[in-house]
């Protein structure tokens, strides 16, 4: 079950004896704190020197205005209460840092370069809690480890009692992951987005002895309040105090938006396309994110040819790798680790609306079972 506190099995005992010192007291109560990731202990912001971790100035990630665009405020607009973007609360305006919106899609817009924003981003997840797994500068992403948010668990007397040294036996059962990704404007600011991927804890048996890891739907909540975490990170102390209380209670979840998506089969039954209702500009975002929330390795794009460069690694491809592989790999240690397959995400205006189809790693239409995946699972979470 999504979101069940889990008792660790082997620290039953333990839990007894804890019940047994906190006897007669019954008040119970919730963390009021939305996060709380313990993968790393909070570092003090550092000053990072601007050439530590340079972006490559490529037209390639180049995104250009976009006016109409809704944003929660302008540039230069003083801090200020939450505003009503789109029928949805939105984060207070900072100096420099302003969330902006299309559809159910946000990003943090900042008037920084992405060689100072990617600095600042690789200093934010740490200060959270999350470790950073891969950071990839040369494509503006960075992406953290799996981690517990602990603030999910109820703060029951006996939990507030023993404190910290008890801690470890209790389990969400589920786990959280970010990646964020940083595009280059044509003004050369920056615009930030953060994508979340969970993963849930599930029962195989009947007697409850043993689980399995299986994905969980995102959570555009939780990418919205990281979103107004990091936007403070951007503003100048004496703004980040005044903000950071509009902004605790500014996360409401997007409004439902109508299915722009759809999947598109060939003559032979394959999926051919996904069409997106969407100009070429809104979709190529949108298919960003979805790309990242999906857990595809985006390795490069280029955004004036509309292609993103992916690795994906297919369950069914990599079992039939190992069989291939045979008894002989097997008997000197390890398995071999099975490399991911290279594909390209190609992304095209059609009229007013946008077509999506999948290449091989040459450039030619790919049309196995695995293209057949990818596209299924961009239209899943483009929906």
């Amino acid at each position: 079950m999504q979101g069940m506190l889990r008792v660790r099995s082997w620290a039953l005992p333990v839990a007894a004896v804890a019940a047994a010192l906190a006897a007669g007291c019954s008040s119970i109560g919730l963390t009021t704190d939305r996060v709380d990731y313990k993968s790393v202990q909070p570092v003090k912001p550092l000053d990072v020197p601007p050439d530590l971790s340079q972006l490559p100035r490529s037209d390639r990630y180049a995104v250009p205005d976009r006016p109409g665009v809704a944003s929660a405020a302008s540039a230069t607009a003083p801090v200020a209460a939450p505003v009503a973007v789109g029928g949805a609360a939105v984060a207070p305006a900072l100096p420099n840092a302003r969330i902006e919106r299309a559809g159910s899609q946000r990003w943090l817009a900042v008037d920084v370069p992405p060689e100072t924003a990617y600095a600042v981003v690789k200093e934010f997840w740490p200060s959270v809690g999350l470790a950073i797994e891969r950071e990839d500068p040369a494509a503006g992403i960075i992406e953290t480890v799996w981690a517990e948010n602990r603030a999910k668990l109820p703060q029951d007397i006996i939990r507030r009692t023993i404190g910290r040294v008890f801690d470890s036996l209790y389990s969400t059962g589920e786990q959280d992951k970010y990646r964020t990704r940083i595009e280059r404007t044509a003004k050369n600011t920056s615009e930030i987005y953060i994508s979340h991927r969970g993963m849930i804890e599930v029962y195989t048996s009947q007697a409850q002895d043993s689980t399995k890891w299986q994905p969980r739907p995102p959570d555009p909540e939780m990418e919205a309040e990281m979103l107004q975490r990091l936007a403070l990170r951007f503003a100048p102390r004496a703004a980040q105090t005044a903000a950071a209380p509009a902004a605790a209670t500014a996360v409401s979840a997007a409004p439902a938006t109508p299915q722009v998506a759809r999947l598109v089969k060939g003559p032979d039954g394959r999926n051919e396309r996904v069409e997106v209702d969407e100009p070429f500009d809104r979709a190529w975002r949108r298919i960003g994110l979805a790309l990242d929330r999906g857990g595809f390795t985006v390795e490069d794009r280029d955004r004036a040819k509309g292609t993103y460069f992916v690795r994906y690694l297919d369950p069914e491809y990599e079992a039939r790798q190992r069989e291939k592989q045979g008894f002989f790999s097997k008997l000197f240690g390890r398995e071999p680790k099975i490399e991911a397959q290279q594909f390209r995400v190609q992304v095209a205006a059609a009229g007013d609306a946008t077509r999506v189809t999948v290449l091989d790693k040459d450039g030619k239409p790919a049309t196995g079972a695995t293209a057949d995946k990818i596209l299924a699972q961009i239209n899943e979470q483009l929906r």
